[in-house]
């Protein structure tokens, strides 16, 4: 027991020297044209250590917001913000998504096209039509992986309720707390780590693995380049996959944020009580209201 608590404390406190470190000496982990610096990016992105910095961060933000509550809200209304901001702009991708395939349907089926070229002001970019054809998992993955948090502070996310409609909101806001501390954030961070060096994997050569330490992967910075993957799973289609798991990586961080926003949100309106419900929450307005009124008035 004794051990587990200083292995604790002990990356604590190794979390709050490696975030100093970092804002001290940027250019160490930020400089991507020295492969040492990219090298301890990769490993440190994935690391018990940057676990630590976070976890460290939190505890840090939630002192100060019980101290101080409106620093706590202006926490969670700026997650929530950026969240709407990129759901709100990346659902236009379903837009794209349908005028693509229209386009791709009446050029394959009816111009009889094999290719599209673009770039009238530079260099022609020509892909076949299975390529923009393929292109379209990327549009869909966008959504799903962008606008899933924006989703989440909708409140659009499917809830399995067996108890929490008829109980307190006060009661709500503890099983909402719970239901991040041990489902979203252990999640995400399970997803965040497995998804890092899943990605760099397909960006850089040598290989790199979650469980190579520093000094390993430092001597492989002596030979490590750049390597992007780009093989697809036609002759002449989308190649582009590796974007595939940087929306992986995106996903879990913007889903972790939230996690750590929902936490804090309900946290406060516990404290605060039902006064503070949906306090700062910027909800879509769909009309619904328009739509009661006129049924009112015929």
């Amino acid at each position: 027991m004794l051990d587990a608590l200083t292995w604790l404390f002990g990356n604590m406190f190794g979390g709050i020297m490696n975030l100093f470190r970092a804002i001290a000496d940027p250019m160490s982990w930020l400089n991507w044209a020295d492969p040492q610096a990219l090298i301890r990016f990769i490993y440190y992105g994935g690391s018990t250590g940057f676990f630590f910095v976070v976890l460290d961060l939190f505890l840090i933000f939630l002192i100060i917001g019980l101290i101080r509550r409106q620093v706590l809200w202006g926490v969670v209304r700026g997650i929530e913000f950026t969240h709407n901001v990129l759901g709100r702009f990346f659902a236009w991708a379903g837009l794209l998504m349908v005028l693509q395939q229209v386009v791709i349907v009446f050029l394959q089926r009816i111009f009889r096209v094999s290719v599209i070229s673009i770039g009238p002001f530079g260099d022609i970019f020509t892909r076949d039509l299975s390529w923009y054809a393929e292109e379209l998992k990327l549009y869909n993955a966008m959504i799903v992986a962008l606008c899933c948090a924006y989703t989440f502070v909708q409140g659009g996310h499917v809830r399995v309720d067996l108890v929490y409609a008829g109980v307190s909101r006060r009661t709500k806001n503890l099983i909402d707390m719970a239901g991040s501390l041990l489902f979203i954030l252990p999640t995400m961070t399970l997803i965040w780590m497995f998804g890092w060096f899943f990605l760099w994997r397909h960006l850089v050569t040598p290989k790199v693995s979650a469980s190579d330490r520093l000094e390993l992967l430092e001597r492989k910075a002596r030979l490590l380049k750049w390597n992007v993957e780009t093989i697809g799973f036609s002759p002449n289609g989308f190649d582009g996959y590796f974007l595939f798991k940087i929306l992986l990586v995106a996903f879990a961080g913007t889903m972790f944020l939230q996690g750590v926003a929902f936490f804090y949100r309900n946290l406060l309106e516990y404290i605060e009580g039902d006064e503070s419900a949906g306090k700062y929450h910027d909800k879509d307005d769909l009309g619904d209201d328009l739509a009661d009124k006129v049924a009112e008035i015929h």
